[in-house]
């Protein structure tokens, strides 16, 4: 736990100090909610009704703003020969990456859904559950995010690469937490199951994208 902490404060400690994607996604996330209601015109309800897939969409296409440089930096300086080496699983080493980019990136998406919810005509609870289905259904965006990270980790430029390697496997979680979101404005399906099927989703993409980004790792060195 020493070492994840330590990690975590260290990564959390250089997105502070360059700035980092936190903002950048935030920013991006910002434009697409704002673009999206002149393409679509001044119609509320329309607008409303696809709110939360707009929030949905837009957040999947932020988090992919950095994710290239989840590993690649510590790759290019040296850094990531050391935590190979160093008597720490790189499994823990991923972890701690990840939930760091997390923190960074996907909960500062998740709090601020409400606030651009206004942008897209959403009411409260609208505004409340997608804020929520993000909180739940992030983790394993950049879970799975990390996978793609670490198999481009030794390539220059490789966002483009990661992007057509992630962005399929995001569509189930995509797919779920837009219908939760939906379902809870009313339907035939109750709001938790879909919501228990994001956060399935989201710690078998944990536990999977832990391991695969470390195999991924250890296979490049």
């Amino acid at each position: 736990m020493r070492a994840l902490k330590a990690l975590v404060a260290r990564d959390l400690a250089l997105a502070a100090r360059v700035g980092g994607s936190g903002a950048l996604s935030l920013v991006f996330f910002l434009m697409i909610v704002a673009v999206v209601p002149f393409a679509l015109g001044p119609d509320l309800n329309l607008l409303s009704r696809i709110g939360p897939a707009i929030l949905w969409l837009a957040a999947v296409l932020a988090t992919l703003i950095g994710l290239d440089r989840l590993f690649q930096a510590d790759e290019e300086d040296g850094s990531l020969d050391l935590m190979t080496g160093a008597p720490v699983p790189m499994e823990l080493v991923v972890l701690a990456k990840v939930l760091a980019h997390w923190l960074t990136t996907g909960l500062p998406l998740a709090l601020a859904a409400p606030l651009f919810g206004l942008l897209v005509a959403l009411d409260g609870t609208a505004m409340g559950a997608t804020s929520l289905t993000l909180l739940v259904g992030t983790p394993a965006l950049t879970f799975i995010g990390a996978v793609g990270s670490a198999l481009t980790a030794s390539i220059r430029r490789g966002g483009l690469i990661l992007a057509v390697l992630v962005l399929p496997l995001m569509i189930p979680t995509l797919i779920f937490g837009v219908s939760a979101s939906e379902a809870a404005l009313g339907g035939t399906v109750p709001f938790t199951t879909p919501l228990a099927i994001l956060a399935a989703l989201s710690l078998i993409a944990g536990v999977v994208g832990t391991l695969a980004a470390a195999a991924a790792l250890r296979w490049s060195e």
